[in-house]
């Protein structure tokens, strides 16, 4: 037994290294971690260097992870959440599912799959991953841009068809072991189901939040208790048949209306990033590699549908509506690969026999593929825009209503002294005082909420991007004396547009003449803006500990 147990931990502690080996190679390459761990699980599978033999341990972690994954999802969905989606959200999400299935299908199909497996890689096709997203976004610091807070609406729609397939697939399943089947098994079956649903809606309305207000005291035991009770409704649900996935599921619904959910997301994020390393060597070492050189041609004409096919239907149903096409392609560039729920999806599939392996290595072909090159594409989103710009006017209509209903009226107005970009602290303040001081002011965010308290202020507004060319071609600048911008690039970012050149640039193709001020972090970008045709650099951190000193010593 201790032979047994030191065998394993040697087993675990050099597939972890390893992980943090390829893992190192995936980062200098810019790729999420997904990627790095189905290479891991494949380089130490029987057909690499066979590091694998703890099947059965692996695959109980492989179980856990997908417990704590499916929970953290039931975490987002709130109701009220759900209730709130705005109607671009919902129709892009609904729309963009209902269209890669029903696509991806008939491909499948034209590729000579039976019509179960066509329609399992169909909606395998359909699903986004939100972790990979989210990381992007928020590294170019676009999560509360409006293409950014669509993207997420939709994922979130996504999610929701996610738990709607898992359930659908979990009542199939039902019964379909060797000796189970009969109609009172299956009854059975559903009415476990029905009794966990209602103990979780009593556990919501009155156990949730005491609970969690008494535990919330431990930063810790919040975390272990979280776990635990993933576990054991994973674990419930598993025992009522229904299966282990809709019990995680069903745990993070329970805890999803507590003002708790956040922090325990938070927490649990890099367990599940730990956990899913498993799930994924277990997915690794599981495809046979000689296999997969059939499934090389299938695997590149489904990934061009998703790497071309999904953001052009995102593209077009937001033209639809009334967005502007640069929106649209932006916000369309996220649903470019596909999920780690994919992998689950297919994983459930094969478990109630409904598709085999081959499936399974055709749709890791296609996850490979495509989140390794939608990595870039969303990294590199502005610059792949001014390439396609010219062939992207079928899907903008000639009145993008929505956007310029946001726009018309404040930015129409020419008669602004000051227009400020960047609403946030600084920019706020440097609006407040020019304000009081009589001046009129125009304040422009791609935030929401930013434009929000900044109208609360009395303060004009207009939803705008310093990055956007169009749109400060757009504003009347004629009578303005000057442009700040307060929107600086954040140290380490990946975005490849600096917001500075870019709204340099684009006030210099719109002819502006007045002055121009721009804040900076450090001094190092000082100089060379300067000579790109800043009038003013202005250096937030600097002044205010200038100030500082000088109140300082004079007291």
């Amino acid at each position: 037994m201790d032979t047994s147990f030191a065998s394993i931990f040697y087993e675990i502690a050099l597939l972890v290294l390893l992980a943090s080996v390829v893992g190192f190679f995936g980062l200098l390459a810019r790729q999420p971690l997904v990627v790095a761990f189905i290479a891991v699980g494949v380089l130490a599978g029987p057909d690499a260097l066979g590091l694998v033999s703890s099947t059965d341990f692996i695959e109980t972690l492989s179980q856990i992870s997908i417990a704590v994954l499916l929970f953290l999802v039931g975490l987002k969905l709130d109701l009220g959440l759900v209730r709130n989606l705005g109607k671009v959200a919902v129709a892009t999400g609904l729309g963009q599912v209902t269209f890669t299935a029903f696509f991806g299908f008939l491909i499948c199909l034209a590729l000579g799959l039976d019509a179960v497996t066509s329609l399992y890689i169909a909606i395998a096709l359909t699903f986004s991953s939100t972790i990979i997203i989210v990381k992007l976004l928020s590294d170019k610091q676009e999560i509360g841009a409006l293409h950014g807070k669509i993207a997420l609406g939709f994922l979130i729609v996504q999610d929701i068809f996610v738990v709607l397939a898992m359930v659908t697939l979990s009542a199939l399943g039902v019964g379909m072991g060797d000796e189970a089947g009969s109609i009172t098994d299956i009854a059975l079956v559903f009415a476990g189901g029905a009794g966990m649903v209602v103990f979780v809606i009593l556990f919501i309305r009155y156990a949730a939040e005491p609970l969690l207000n008494m535990i919330s005291r431990s930063p810790e035991l919040m975390v272990i208790f979280a776990v635990g009770w993933a576990a054991s409704l994973a674990a419930a649900g598993d025992a009522l048949g229904f299966g282990k996935e809709l019990g995680g599921l069903l745990a993070g619904v329970s805890l999803a209306s507590t003002q708790y959910r956040e922090a325990i997301s938070s927490r649990l994020a890099s367990l599940r990033d730990f956990l899913l390393l498993f799930f994924f060597i277990n997915l690794g070492a599981s495809l046979d590699l000689s296999t997969l050189g059939d499934q090389i041609g299938p695997a590149i004409v489904l990934s061009l549908f998703v790497l071309i096919g999904n953001p052009l239907i995102v593209l077009a149903i937001m033209g639809y509506m009334g967005y502007r096409r640069r929106t649209g392609f932006l916000a369309g560039l996220t649903v470019a690969q596909i999920s780690e729920f994919s992998l689950i999806f297919m994983a459930m599939g094969i478990t109630i026999g409904h598709v085999g392996q081959g499936a399974m290595g055709l749709v890791t072909l296609v996850g490979l593929v495509t989140i390794a090159l939608s990595v870039y594409m969303i990294t590199w989103s502005h610059k792949l825009y001014e390439i396609c710009e010219p062939w992207l006017g079928m899907f903008e209509r000639r009145n993008a209503h929505r956007e310029n209903e946001d726009t018309a009226a404040d930015a129409l107005d020419r008669n602004y002294d000051f227009v400020i970009f960047g609403l946030g602290r600084y920019g706020c303040r440097i609006g407040q005082r020019l304000h009081e001081q009589g001046f009129r002011v125009l304040g422009i965010d791609f935030d929401p909420e930013a434009l929000t308290n900044w109208r609360r202020m009395g303060l004009s507004a207009a939803f705008g991007d310093a990055t956007d060319p169009e749109f400060v071609a757009h504003l009347e600048l004629g009578a303005v004396k000057a442009v700040v911008s307060a929107v600086p690039r954040e140290r380490g970012s990946l975005t490849e547009t600096d917001p500075q050149l870019a709204l340099l640039h684009g006030l210099k193709s719109a002819n502006y003449a007045g002055k121009v001020f721009l804040s900076v972090q450090q001094m190092a970008e000082a100089e060379d803006l300067l000579k790109r045709g800043a009038s003013v650099i202005l250096k937030p951190f600097d002044d205010a500990a200038d100030y500082a000193v000088r109140q300082l010593t004079k007291a």
